[in-house]
């Protein structure tokens, strides 16, 4: 019988933002499933949207055997700490180094894990794994879209394949990809040549939309590139707050030669390239994302929903700036908004119980400039221990906790309120504290683009805004320092040119 070894280790690291991941983030998960080990990862991984998932569906229908190591996930934020990834890679790789003998090795990794000792996690966690298992066996692995590809990561992994949307909807599509791609590799007895290549512009997050153009359209056609001659081709715009030489967009492609490789990358490039003046769009200030979602409600027959997107924490921030809460409750509007992280006064609402009125200095704790906590005297309307099941297609069924939370009243605004941090990408985390997303004019959701999975389908509108956060909608705005020279820090932005010598410690 065939034998693989998997495991799962996933971080997309803003170097930019306020908060650090620990060992701890890691054991909770953040919104993904909490840390699993050893044989228990096999029972979690079902029937939900995460590569390892959609990989142990296709691996067992193979008739494969697998042999799991450990599933470790968090909240994208800055940095992972050493001692969070040295633990969790130490108990991955000898999980793998003690399989016995085995045929190959899936990992379902990020692709844009920044550590405190490396800029590269990936391509160190894939030089690790290759260390253990020899230059023989394979190994493949899936990424997400905004992975940052390196050339590290290329070298030591025998495939890497990225996801096609984003919302990622089809992260477990992407683990069942690896599977096909596996089994080619297993049937034929040999590897597929390799082309990587890195463009030269970031793309802004917000425009990285595959339900919008260009970027629907280059995936449509990527798709069709494929081939018994090429079989797996990748697109990753990249995630643009990693502050390292690799991050940015990148294509990458495997084929039967490598001649075959280098032109289907060569054809997406040029693709991706074509379209870099359209990789950019409209971003409202709060009072006229505000006032805008106002006027267009006044007529509409469901909600104007707003991107509160530099506070994202599905891109590092901290999910607790004001600044879009103190725009809807200046301008008199009519709305919902969350989810804001902030266990002290999640802890005081409890304390307080329903009904009652309590002054809190709400959020504005991470230190983001031009932000600060709002205080303010609220009513208590609900409160939740933080468990519910969100089913919407981003988060696909998976079983959340976000401690304890409440909804929160200010004058005709309500506000959810949790102890943990998690993107608004599902109307379950309206509805947990009570709020019934579908009955408001306007919902304020701190998330980029992962929550048009399940918003779209109940929205009149989508706007985004820019208020304080750690990730900004222009790319242009960080101050970047390590990139590599020439890249453009935005599309049809200036060139980076550093001023300081480049890490290169990963």
């Amino acid at each position: 019988m065939t034998r693989i070894a998997v495991g799962g280790f996933l971080h997309e690291t803003n170097t930019f933002a306020p908060t650090k991941a620990t060992y701890d983030d890691f054991v909770h998960g953040g919104g993904w499933p909490s840390m699993t080990h050893g044989t228990d990862v096999l029972k979690v991984m079902r029937k939900i949207n995460v590569g390892l998932a959609g990989f142990v569906e296709a691996a067992e229908a193979n008739g494969w055997e697998l042999v799991p190591t450990i599933f470790a996930a968090a909240s994208p934020s800055a940095h992972v700490s050493k001692d969070a990834y040295e633990r969790i890679v130490t108990e991955m790789v000898d999980g793998i180094a003690a399989a016995g003998p085995i045929d190959a090795v899936y990992l379902d990794l990020h692709g844009a894990m920044v550590t405190e000792h490396y800029d590269d996690g990936e391509g160190e966690t894939l030089a690790r794994v290759r260390k253990a298992i020899g230059n023989d066996l394979p190994l493949v692995a899936s990424l997400d879209l905004h992975a940052n590809v390196s050339p590290k990561m290329i070298e030591h992994a025998d495939a890497l394949i990225a996801y096609r949307t984003y919302p990622h909807v089809d992260m477990a599509e992407t683990g069942r990809a690896c599977a096909r791609h596996l089994a080619l590799m297993l049937k034929s007895r040999q590897r597929f040549a390799k082309a990587v290549r890195q463009l030269p512009f970031l793309i802004p997050i917000s425009w990285q939309c595959t339900n919008d153009q260009p970027t629907k359209g280059i995936y449509q056609k990527l798709a069709a590139l494929e081939s018994d001659a090429v079989p797996t081709l990748s697109f990753a715009p990249g995630f643009p707050a990693a502050d390292f030489r690799d991050c940015g967009p990148s294509v990458f492609a495997y084929g039967r030669t490598q001649a075959e490789a280098d032109a289907a990358a060569d054809k997406v490039v040029a693709l991706v390239e074509s379209h870099e003046d359209d990789f950019d769009g409209r971003i409202y200030s709060p009072d006229e994302g505000v006032r805008l979602a106002m006027e267009l409600a006044k007529s509409a027959s469901k909600p104007i929903i707003i991107a509160d997107t530099q506070d994202n924490p599905g891109a590092g921030g901290d999910s607790d700036t004001t600044g879009m809460l103190r725009a809807l409750v200046r301008n008199r509007a009519s709305a919902a908004t969350g989810v804001i992280y902030d266990p002290q006064s999640a802890k005081a609402a409890h304390t307080a119980g329903v009904g009652a009125s309590v002054t809190l200095e709400l959020g504005g704790k991470s230190g983001i400039p031009g932000d600060a906590p709002y205080k303010e005297t609220f009513v208590v309307e609900q409160l939740s221990d933080g468990k519910f099941v969100a089913p919407g297609p981003y988060f696909g069924g998976r079983d959340m906790d976000m401690g304890p939370s409440a909804c929160l009243r200010v004058g005709d605004v309500r506000v959810v309120v949790g102890s943990y941090k998690a993107q608004l990408a599902d109307q379950a985390m309206y509805r947990y504290v009570g709020i019934e997303p579908t009955a408001q004019k306007i919902l304020v959701n701190k998330s980029s683009v992962h929550f048009r999975a399940d918003f779209e389908p109940i929205a009149e509108k989508l706007l985004i805004c820019a208020a304080p956060g750690a990730m900004p909608a222009d790319t242009a705005t960080l101050p970047w320092r390590h990139l590599r020279p020439g890249i453009r820090i935005k599309p049809n932005g200036p060139a980076f040119t550093p001023t300081s010598p480049s890490r290169t410690n990963g």
